[in-house]
């Protein structure tokens, strides 16, 4: 589809699979194209596989912008995000996460907005560094967290700032499944075609209802996080 992600459609199963730089870093431009492939997928009535590069799935935003003196520019791309992982969480069609390797900050937060989560073993990392970098993560993302990620692990990892292990992840409930490396993307692809022979009715109504609350917070917490950002960094 571009030089920031490719877009593949195989039997029912729409590979989204994203290389933008070193760290796949979610850039203004990386969200607006993987939105475009979200409304590709969306009308090929396909389960979404999201895919990292070799040895990272994301390190989070692109620090070009985070870094820079933009406030507004800095606040855009926050919000984009935050309203990325919200599209996911909705997204009426299964969204599967290969998690190739090292996700923190954003890249987490993308990954706790997908149905199914599988990682590949190794010497990778998986947390949030926001607290540890001198920030304050968005409502939104904090709603998220309390969410998705199993109570005993909330506070290590968004206010202690801890980063896991995959297996580890897993037993925080940030990954469903960790495999070697190797047979990762078999196994992911093997969970889609599972996911994608399942009733798309019945699927997309039970998301939409088991995340109704989650989804009506989101929706009162995003004003919150536009003036929050629009003040200066989080």
């Amino acid at each position: 589809m571009s030089e920031l992600l490719s877009y593949n459609l195989d039997q029912g199963v729409a590979t989204i699979s994203l290389h933008n730089g070193k760290v796949n870093a979610f850039s203004p431009a990386l969200i607006a194209e993987l939105n475009d492939a979200l409304d590709q997928a969306d009308k090929d009535q396909a389960v979404v596989m999201l895919v990292g590069k070799a040895g990272i799935f994301s390190a989070g935003f692109d620090l070009n912008v985070m870094q820079a003196a933009d406030n507004q520019a800095r606040a855009d791309l926050v919000m984009a995000g935050m309203d990325l992982s919200r599209r996911l969480l909705e997204f009426p069609h299964p969204v599967v996460a290969v998690c190739t390797g090292h996700a923190v900050a954003m890249g987490l937060i993308a990954l706790l907005a997908c149905d199914y989560r599988i990682g590949a073993e190794g010497n990778f990392t998986l947390g949030l560094n926001e607290v540890q970098i001198g920030m304050a993560l968005p409502q939104t993302a904090n709603e998220l967290v309390l969410a998705r990620i199993q109570p005993s692990y909330i506070h290590r990892v968004a206010l202690n700032a801890e980063l896991l292990t995959p297996s580890q992840a897993v037993v925080a409930g940030v990954l469903d499944k960790a495999v070697a490396a190797d047979e990762l993307l078999e196994q992911a692809q093997t969970e889609a075609r599972r996911l994608a022979g399942l009733d798309r009715r019945a699927f997309g109504k039970t998301k939409r209802n088991l995340r109704r609350y989650l989804l009506q917070s989101l929706a009162s917490v995003r004003e919150e996080d536009c003036q929050t950002l629009a003040t200066g960094p989080l």
